[in-house]
């Protein structure tokens, strides 16, 4: 039996988990994503063991708003003025890191992918926690992402996870990710934010 926190539940719960280092999965405007605070190096950790991830590939964050995403260490380039302008959306961004701020969730790059989800319900948890979110599919890496509960029992049960709202997702296309180059702005995943 998954252990779900509801919506109108004790925020303290979900501190708690989270200083305790344990695996959150969230809810998003796809799928399932699977969430720790991006700077916890034992958080990040733990989310690659469940994932059977490779090490060097960083961790999406979620952030409920473009000062949070600053305040991990995003700076703010020509992609992330774009997004802006349409976030909350389906859209993620690599952003340029600022080598002074320690993210694990970055995996050594001094890049990061950011974005303000089009969930209103996440957004909120987001505020509430004053911080971001990492937000990576919450599967085993190269399968199918979880939509629902019966898909993160299998691989969520014993590892303690405490899953957000409980409600199922609604599947599809994932988040569409850009950057920014010297040719401007580059598409790297073409997913549910149209372009």
């Amino acid at each position: 039996m998954l252990d779900v926190w509801p919506w109108d539940g004790d925020l303290n719960e979900v501190k708690d988990a989270l200083s305790q280092g344990r695996i959150l999965a969230i809810p998003t405007e796809s799928s399932y994503g699977l969430a720790v605070d991006p700077r916890s190096a034992s958080g990040v950790e733990a989310i690659y063991r469940l994932k059977e991830r490779e090490r060097g590939k960083p961790l999406p964050v979620v952030a409920a708003n473009l000062e949070q995403a600053i305040n991990l260490g995003i700076e703010p380039d020509e992609a992330i003025r774009f997004a802006e302008a349409h976030w909350p959306a389906p859209l993620t961004v690599v952003a340029p890191l600022r080598s002074d701020v320690p993210v694990p969730a970055a995996a050594g790059g001094d890049t990061l992918a950011v974005r303000v989800p089009d969930h209103e319900r996440l957004r909120a948890l987001l505020r509430a926690l004053g911080h971001p979110l990492t937000a990576t599919s919450a599967n085993r890496s190269g399968e199918p992402a979880a939509c629902d509960l019966a898909d993160l029992e299998p691989i969520l049960h014993a590892a303690g996870v405490l899953v957000i709202g409980g409600e199922g997702t609604p599947g599809g296309l994932a988040s569409t990710v850009v950057s920014w180059t010297s040719a401007g702005l580059r598409v790297l995943r073409r997913g549910r934010f149209q372009i």
